[in-house]
């Protein structure tokens, strides 16, 4: 049986939604019986002071953490230089880990890390997948954020289209997205897997039930929850604008649970408004995700419109084994929007449309059964399309076709 080698920033015991997606999966394997390495830093996501165990075996995964510098996500440069570095002492991993046949999975973070991880497997006679939760460089341009100069970005993006082409194969996390790759990959090595919740660690739970939503005092509130990272990706304005016009309604409440840059943003407009309709709250630990996700009566999730095919947001899993309507704010032909559209487990709003949102907000608010239906479909479509066990075996036999058929590129 090949060796499993995966190459990811961050890994258990982070909570990032990255990790925690690989350590689903690789205890799953391990658990099986394969014989599952992971590669990574030493730091946590929100953390990099941290310092974890270089060398040690969890749950049956042999993690190998490396050296890389620390300057964290706040400044820029101190990102790319973590990125660089990760880049240099992961390669160096790789060559001493890897043995011919071996399948390396590489991951997304860093960006471009398939790049890395092809010419070690091509060095190592090693099998390559790549499990493209984003697409870089194409994200930093949508968001305006690339800072590097025309000819860099060319030359990036052929290097990248080049590691994906020398894979056996290509996971993807949707139809957007495999619309994308497959302009540039032969649809022969693309296949999708969608990302997942565990709906056995988060069960639907009710509202009433929520010890958050008791301690809050919003038990007699309805509440639209927002639960992850709100960044670069995300939009605000329209959830801005809707609560605008509900501040003077005090049996409706937000809450915002998570961080990033976009967080911090909200917070500040919330207090320039003086908008006291919000409640802010840090990420929660993964064991209190169920009760979190619980305190809220339907749950929102956006995208920005220019990034479809290239990020599909992670959170609308958990809210799905929340049992919760969802409210996509975002382009209705996106991937959440066509999912949500076709399981009809809640609404989907175009970005600047508040009054549309006030109207879903107003319905899902008076119509309890309706959103007692949402909310069972939602479940509904975590059990039978994306729960942690479909896409597990799913992964197996990906696995286990290029372990039997895959040929080493040396």
């Amino acid at each position: 049986m090949s060796r499993i080698v995966f190459v990811n920033r961050y890994f258990y015991p982070d909570e990032s939604a990255t990790a925690q997606l690989l350590a689903d999966l690789a205890f799953g394997l391990a658990a099986r019986g394969y014989d599952v390495h992971i590669v990574c830093s030493r730091q946590l996501y929100g953390g990099p002071e941290s310092r974890l165990a270089a060398n040690e075996t969890v749950r049956g995964v042999v993690v190998h953490r490396i050296w890389t510098t620390r300057f964290g996500r706040r400044r820029l440069l101190g990102r790319a230089l973590d990125y660089a570095s990760f880049y240099v002492t992961c390669a160096i991993a790789l060559l001493g880990l890897l043995r011919t046949r071996d399948i390396v999975v590489a991951k997304t973070d860093p960006p471009l890390a398939s790049i890395v991880a092809a010419l070690a497997a091509r060095c190592k006679g090693a099998l390559l997948v790549n499990w493209l939760q984003d697409i870089f460089p194409e994200v930093a341009s949508q968001l305006g954020a690339n800072p590097l100069p025309a000819v860099l970005d060319r030359a990036l993006r052929w290097l990248r289209d080049a590691s994906l082409r020398s894979a056996e194969v290509n996971v993807v996390l949707g139809s957007r997205m495999l619309e994308y790759i497959s302009a540039r990959v032969p649809a022969s090595k693309c296949c999708v897997i969608e990302n997942w919740a565990d709906g056995e660690s988060l069960r639907p739970k009710l509202a009433a039930n929520s010890l958050l939503r008791r301690r809050l005092g919003l038990a007699d509130r309805f509440v639209i929850g927002y639960s992850g990272n709100l960044g670069r990706a995300h939009e605000f304005e329209t959830v801005l604008g809707a609560a605008e016009t509900l501040r003077a309604e005090d049996r409706v409440a937000f809450l915002f649970i998570g961080g990033g840059i976009k967080m911090e943003e909200l917070k500040a407009s919330v207090e320039r408004r003086r908008l006291t309709n919000f409640h802010f709250l840090p990420y929660q630990p993964r064991e209190q995700l169920e009760d979190s996700l619980a305190a809220a009566d339907v749950h929102l999730a956006s995208l920005i419109p220019s990034l479809e095919g290239l990020i599909v947001p992670s959170k609308f899993y958990g809210i799905l084994a929340a049992g919760r309507p969802v409210v996509f704010v975002g382009d209705p032909d996106g991937e959440l929007a066509r999912i949500i559209a076709k399981s009809q487990c809640g609404y989907v709003v175009a970005i600047g449309h508040s009054d549309d949102l006030l109207a879903a907000i107003d319905g899902l608010r008076t119509a309890t059964d309706l959103r007692l239906t949402m909310g069972l479909a939602a479940r509904e479509l975590l059990c039978s399309r994306f729960s942690t066990q479909r896409a597990l075996n799913r992964w197996i036999a990906v696995l286990d076709e290029v372990g039997a058929s895959g040929t080493p590129r040396r």
